[in-house]
């Protein structure tokens, strides 16, 4: 099979952290002439977004938690999964098998290897996810969101080709738009989110913290926050008696739009929040989640706080008189916000995407013409270069 038109299967469930990353890739290599189908779980079948192009297998998918009872079970539905994915390889015959992670995965990335089909892992953490850190060893590449990786062993660090975390094309659009403008009386726009079920943490911190700002900094700002439905109200009274303008909602569709007109972010760190902050050049406040495994979301942070372009704080840490504390550092002066804003900006990576779908065509083709696409590629592929800005000397506007 030519490059053209050759089949590739994308391996991702549960979670829309998994499946957004999924969805981009799908989306890029039908757009180079590729048949692409998805195998994912009965809950990552139901996230939104999906392209209308892309067909969705859905096989068992084992669940391994703390009690041991339970894990022949989960291995009985990863083996079922592991052999549905074999019979439809049988008539797909796929060039390349990507994994985006999560147990969803496993089923579909065993059956590629015991196959001896081409497969690649895509990370998009800071951390090596459980699963992926099972299939290293097994993969042709490991494909990364961030140049240092916790939990990735030495001897599979030659695998590893950073590209990135695809972001959504109305939020990558923004890349080259200004910071917006702000001055010293100007008004303040903070957006504040929690991800997909917002974050009971933020809507007990937040507006209490921005409270304990200057008055001449409280009385210019303007703020956005999702919250949960059930503090909804609470929130609101509590903006209503700081007298402090706020939008409230549970979910915003036009969250890039929101994101364009942000001077300030508050909120936790996953993986796509962080690539969508630093592909369009946005300071934050991350106050990574506790629970999150292995720690991750404060592993997502390192980066972009090491550059200046955000502030964290843990969780235990997160007191009103602190967030007011980091609100101030990074908005003393307009260019403090700016410099920040660059920071953020020059940690993105608006070519994840591309990169990626560069990465997965080096495999499973062995006529002439894909011999030159590997070299002639694999330096892009493998990048580990920093974004940095048009013409080497952009400065968001103040």
């Amino acid at each position: 099979m030519g490059k053209a038109g050759r089949h590739y299967v994308l391996a991702a469930g549960g979670t829309g952290g998994h499946l957004l990353p999924a969805f981009a890739l799908a989306t890029e290599l039908e757009r180079r002439g590729h048949h692409v189908a998805l195998i994912t779980d009965e809950r990552g079948a139901k996230i939104p977004g999906k392209p209308d192009f892309l067909p969705a297998h859905v096989l068992p998918a084992g669940r391994f938690g703390k009690n041991p009872l339970r894990w022949f079970g989960g291995l009985k539905a990863v083996w079922q999964g592991r052999d549905m994915a074999k019979r439809l390889f049988e008539t797909f015959q796929p060039s390349a098998v990507v994994g985006f992670g999560g147990y969803p995965a496993l089923p579909t990335m065993l059956a590629a290897t015991s196959d001896d089909i081409p497969t690649v892992v895509h990370e998009q953490n800071a951390v090596l996810g459980r699963v992926n850190r099972f299939l290293a060893g097994r993969v042709n590449a490991v494909a990364t969101a961030y140049p240092e990786i916790e939990r990735l062993k030495d001897k599979h660090r030659d695998k590893v080709h950073l590209v990135g975390n695809p972001v959504r094309s109305g939020v990558l659009g923004l890349r080259e738009e200004p910071f917006p403008a702000f001055s010293d009386d100007g008004i303040l726009k903070v957006l504040v989110t929690g991800g997909s079920q917002g974050a009971n943490v933020l809507s007990e911190i937040v507006p209490d913290g921005l409270a304990m700002l200057p008055p001449a900094l409280r009385q210019r700002l303007q703020v956005t926050q999702q919250c949960r439905p059930e503090d909804l109200d609470k929130v609101r009274e509590r903006y209503r008696n700081h007298d402090i303008p706020a939008e409230l909602g549970t979910y915003f569709e036009d969250m890039a739009a929101r994101l364009a007109d942000t001077h300030l972010f508050i909120g936790r760190a996953g993986a796509s929040t962080i690539a969508e902050l630093t592909a369009v050049g946005r300071p934050a406040i991350l106050v990574p989640l506790p629970i999150a495994t292995d720690d991750h979301q404060a592993a997502n942070t390192r980066e972009i706080v090491k550059a200046g372009g955000a502030r964290m704080i843990r969780q235990e840490k997160f007191q009103p008189k602190e967030l007011a504390k980091q609100i101030q550092a990074l908005s003393q002066r307009p260019d403090t916000l700016a410099t920040a804003a660059h920071a953020a900006w020059n940690c993105g990576r608006p070519k994840a995407v591309e990169d990626l779908a560069d990465l997965v065509e080096s495999f499973g083709g062995a006529d002439m013409m894909d011999v030159i696409k590997v070299g002639a590629s694999a330096p892009r592929a493998a990048s580990q270069t920093v974004a940095s800005a048009p013409g080497a000397a952009r400065e968001p506007s103040e």
